[in-house]
């Protein structure tokens, strides 16, 4: 979040804000690099996942309903591609059985 801007705690703890420049390389700019590709899938979970409020009870309450969540997701993803292959398979289908059939006059 971009709005956060530091806290009170002693070094050697630092926060940071992704497209910081100053003072980020090696395994912090590659972590930081990871979680911009990952922050717009939590937020779609959040949206569209059921994410955004967990009614299970405890930390095992919360890992299972994050498990869950992506579960689905990959669910969902995998169903999108196979209507994908389904409606190829069935395209081709169609292109066959349309076509006239050539008759071979036997001889």
């Amino acid at each position: 979040d971009k709005g956060y801007r530091g806290h009170d705690a002693q070094n050697p703890r630092r926060v940071f804000i992704s497209g910081q420049k100053r003072g980020v390389f090696g395994v912090i700019k590659r972590e930081l690099r990871r979680r911009s590709a990952i922050e717009p899938i939590i937020g779609h979970l959040k949206a569209e996942g059921h994410l955004g409020r967990c009614y299970l009870k405890g930390r095992a309450g919360d890992a299972a309903n994050v498990v869950l969540s992506a579960v689905g997701h990959n669910f969902r993803r995998i169903l999108a591609w196979l209507r994908y292959l389904l409606c190829l398979f069935l395209a081709q289908l169609w292109r066959t059985l349309a076509r006239p059939a050539s008759i071979n006059p036997a001889s």
